[in-house]
């Protein structure tokens, strides 16, 4: 194939009606029929990138190989494919206007006046097209975030009405989401927030090739032809997305409805095989068939906001389904536990994962739920920040040192265990700071994680500021918390973990990142198993 085919899944009538899962179903698909895709997702707000964001705003923030701070939805497009994904598959306006503002600066417009039309839409042209020209991908599907008529997409929508017409026929298409609300008064499915959508993208210049409707109740074939005539759309190409119980149903509901044949067809690009879910199917099998159930607490301070920790609780699920065990995610809000009444609100979990997080609210509920699992022998997980209250904990409980603490937390404890990287010390910037990324791991033979992985160099993605303080690593190794996995450039401990306990585990990384339907990550599976062998 010589060129790369381009498919816009665009949105209307509501935010937060999956256009990112719509995308990456659709990308399952081809990619099972034997094309090369990958997904990239377009955001119109003004921060560069969500780093800086609060999870409360915009969910968590996900961290991609290359140290990307990017949108939860790249982690959709990476649980779906197995693939990895990286700067390049996540662009934001911010991003956008900051580079065409530099190149002003240097005098590349050559004294032109910079306007949003064409510069700010060239850039945006050229950021689409960044993938497909790296000769890697035979389809590029490129999600635009927000719903179309908002101001802040207009340059988007724009840059996509350009390219469909500079790609020519056959090379770009336009995959429209909109709602088909049910109005329970009048009994019936309404169709004109979805007509009244398709208007306003046509105002725009874009014809919809594709309209995919999400509905609680199934479409009949009256209400589809009446969508296919008001929407300019052949019949066979309005499809519905009906709710699943599931995230991970919608492809194969997908292929049902024929979304992935109708856009190969408007690519004009043969069907090739039938798509291959059997792995998939697998999955789903053992996801809707559990043997066992478990109850994990998730102790974390933004537990209000599901999307906060998106790829831990989808990590659970992957976990879940290799165990066949059904994971109840208990959440628990870290302000609100003590000394107190930790027996009382952790009672009847069958583990503890302490989560992820910034800053020092809240963070006593998390090292006394730290000591609760520790002293309970209940499997512990802790993630980044997790990681980290077991060790203040541990230099607390066991080695008498009643202040120590992170310097993020109290700058003048007089026992630092958790500090500042020195490199960190003389950085004001808050965005893309961080120390991002793979990193490289060495871990202990013979050690839990050691066993837990089955090779001794791992690769992990990292999103933090502080860490472990080496100089507190011997003494706390001496009381038995033992660093099982260090970086073997900076020596820098990432993993902690007991011996002599069912599952007690700190990770300074974020493992949840990397698991995928494919291959669930290696932790949360030996965490779930750990946690059923504790239940039984």
């Amino acid at each position: 194939m010589n060129q790369t085919k381009y498919i816009f899944v665009t949105g209307g009538v509501t935010s937060s009606l999956g256009k990112g899962i719509i995308a990456a179903s659709l990308a399952k698909l081809v990619q099972a029929r034997g094309y090369r895709t990958t997904i990239q997702k377009f955001d119109p707000y003004i921060n560069v990138d969500p780093g800086t964001l609060n999870p409360y705003e915009h969910g968590e923030c996900y961290v991609t190989d290359d140290g990307a701070e990017t949108d939860l939805d790249l982690g959709h497009y990476e649980r779906f494919l197995n693939v990895p994904t990286s700067q390049a598959n996540n662009v934001t306006t911010g991003r956008v206007y900051l580079s065409v503002i530099e190149k002003e600066r240097r005098g590349e417009f050559l004294g032109k006046t910079v306007q949003v039309v064409p510069h700010i839409t060239n850039e945006i042209k050229e950021r689409m097209q960044l993938l497909g020209k790296s000769g890697e991908f035979d389809i590029v599907i490129t999600e635009i975030g927000g719903t179309v008529g908002d101001i802040e997409s207009l340059p988007y929508i724009e840059s996509v009405r350009q390219l469909v017409w500079e790609l020519g026929e056959n090379n770009g298409i336009v995959v429209h989401l909109t709602l088909v609300p049910f109005l329970a008064a009048a009994g019936e499915l309404k169709t004109k927030p979805t007509q009244h959508s398709v208007k306003t993208l046509m105002e725009s210049g874009i014809k919809a090739d594709i309209l995919v409707c999400r509905t609680e109740h199934e479409l009949s074939d009256e209400l589809r032809q009446k969508l296919a005539l008001f929407c300019n759309v052949k019949r066979e190409a309005v499809i519905q997305s009906i709710d699943a119980s599931t995230i991970y149903e919608v492809p194969n509901l997908m292929l049902e409805e024929g979304l992935d044949l109708v856009a190969l067809k408007k690519l004009n690009l043969p069907e090739k095989a039938s798509p291959d879910l059997t792995n998939w199917n697998l999955f789903l099998h053992r996801l809707k068939n559990p043997k066992h159930t478990i109850n994990i607490g998730l102790i974390g301070k933004y537990v209000e906001l599901q999307d906060s920790y998106k790829s831990i609780l989808e990590a659970f699920i992957h976990a879940g389904a290799a165990n066949e065990t059904k994971v109840n995610v208990v959440s628990v809000h870290s302000e609100h536990l003590d000394a107190l009444n930790c027996a009382e609100k952790l009672a009847g979990l069958d583990g503890i994962l302490v989560a992820p997080g910034f800053g020092e609210r809240g963070i006593e509920g998390k090292i006394e739920a730290v000591r609760y699992a520790r002293e309970h022998k209940l499997p512990f997980f802790g993630i980044c920040l997790g990681m980290q209250m077991a060790v203040i904990e541990y230099a607390r409980t066991i080695l008498g040192y009643s202040d120590a603490n992170s310097t993020e937390m109290n700058p003048a404890t007089t026992h630092p265990v958790i500090d500042l990287m020195e490199e960190q010390k003389n950085i004001t910037d808050k965005g893309g700071t961080m120390r991002l990324g793979s990193w490289n791991c060495t871990l202990q033979p013979g050690s839990l994680a050691h066993k837990i992985y089955g090779v001794s160099q791992i690769s992990e993605r990292h999103r933090h500021r502080y860490e472990f303080n080496g100089l507190y690593l011997n003494a706390l190794q001496e009381a038995g918390l033992k660093a099982s996995g260090t970086n073997p450039e900076t020596g820098l401990v990432e993993i902690v973990e007991i011996e002599n306990h069912p599952f007690f585990i700190g990770v300074q990384y974020h493992p949840e990142y990397k698991s995928t339907v494919a291959n669930p990550h290696p932790l949360f599976v030996r965490f779930v198993a750990a946690a059923v062998q504790t239940k039984k």
